[in-house]
């Protein structure tokens, strides 16, 4: 089937749809191809979490593309940070109020923003990719898993995250297990435990830190709390779906032990989630993943898909970024020299990649794998005062 728009974006995550938007504001004609079935599966199926936008990347990209007053209309400003030990000891408390520097934001409240702002005939959901391949006339076929190929790209754009379909065609490296496996669930507001959850996080984040292990509440825009169980796992550890299909059977078959002597109120908010538990193990890209990219004619990534990395706080600011870059280069020199514009693109974005990588590599060890809140903070450069 002939295609008629000369750029395809693989992923339908905040990479792919900021790019969408600025192609689309541009009048630059594209296609998305999602996997997922739909945005309300989506909406339902995946884990929310909440995100930071950073005035320089996540921020400047939603003003690039138009969006700006309605991001600020959804996001959360001032949002406080209290970080404390396994015993639940304060070790900083900031209150932010009055801070507008890096507000937060529902992950799918950001990609919500992002899908209205582009025509829904642009977005094609339940498209599996499989592999790309280049043809003799210098185009790109794009073949799906469980929907027909598609021919005719000029150019395809890996916005597909961790595990990209796209990225072998580039580069040979694949992610690397970081050590660190998280499972995340939900307080909502009828659930028993929730005024504590209240008076511990309030309207912020609440991080507890102890020896390669990790308790995170944040709040989310519904008032609900997001919680974030985090620890040193092998990779080969993964519980079987029935585990985490409670609170209290992934307490008692994996958490237990590796909790054991932590502040009751701590273990309690995860022992009391609502609901099943997502399963997250952290990956990572090495830091040698980047001087291994062979530019390929008709091809290029953006964000996780190129510089995945533990959550540093960047991930998706660090994404938008790209996006933004990638879609001004294309702007620039036009529809029809699509290799400058990914020549200039990723010129510029390969160092950015690599100081990426190796934030994460910086954060496993001094955030994920510290031995607990004094020396996290040690390594941040934190005072362990109140502010």
């Amino acid at each position: 089937m002939q295609s008629q728009a000369p750029i395809a974006i693989v992923g339908a995550g905040p990479a792919g749809l900021t790019l969408a938007r600025l192609l689309e504001v541009a009048e630059i004609p594209y296609i998305v191809f999602e996997r997922d079935v739909s945005a309300t599966w989506a909406n339902e199926h995946q884990s929310s979490g909440t995100l930071d936008l950073h005035p320089t990347t996540g921020q400047a990209a939603l003003v690039e593309a138009g969006l700006f007053p309605r991001f600020q209309s959804l996001a959360r400003f001032g949002v406080p940070l209290t970080i404390v030990d396994s015993q639940g000891k304060v070790h900083v408390s900031y209150s932010r109020e009055g801070d507008t520097e890096e507000p937060e934001i529902d992950r799918k409240d950001l990609r919500g923003l992002l899908l209205s702002s582009v025509p829904a005939s642009r977005i094609l959901w339940d498209h599996k990719i499989q592999r790309i391949e280049r043809v003799d006339n210098g185009s790109v076929t794009t073949h799906f898993e469980n929907q027909p190929s598609r021919s005719g790209f000029r150019l395809v754009v890996g916005a597909d995250g961790a595990w990209s379909k796209i990225r072998a065609t580039v580069m040979p490296s694949e992610p690397q297990y970081s050590g660190i496996h998280f499972f995340s669930s939900y307080i909502k507001p009828e659930n028993p435990i929730y005024p504590l959850a209240a008076l511990k996080a309030g309207r912020g984040n609440y991080l507890a830190f102890g020896t390669e292990r990790q308790i995170f509440l944040y709040c989310l825009g519904d008032g609900s709390y997001h919680v974030s169980v985090g620890l040193r796992l092998s990779e080969k550890t993964v519980p079987e779906a029935s585990i985490l299909a409670s609170a209290s059977a992934l307490w008692n078959t994996v958490l237990q032990e590796y909790f054991a002597g932590w502040d009751c109120d701590l273990t309690d908010f995860v022992r009391s989630c609502d609901g099943k538990f997502r399963s997250w193990p952290l990956y990572t890209m090495a830091e040698d993943a980047i001087p291994s990219w062979n530019h390929v004619s008709g091809v290029t990534l953006v964000g996780d898909a190129v510089h995945l990395t533990v959550p540093t706080g960047d991930g998706v600011n660090n994404a938008m970024h790209d996006s933004v870059d990638l879609a001004k280069h294309i702007i620039s020199h036009g529809i029809n020299d699509l290799e400058s514009a990914t020549l200039a693109y990723e010129e510029a974005m390969r160092p950015r990649a690599v100081k990426t990588i190796q934030k994460g590599h910086w954060m496993t060890h001094h955030m994920f794998l510290a031995a607990g809140a004094e020396e996290m903070l040690a390594a941040m450069g934190a005072d362990g005062g109140e502010a």
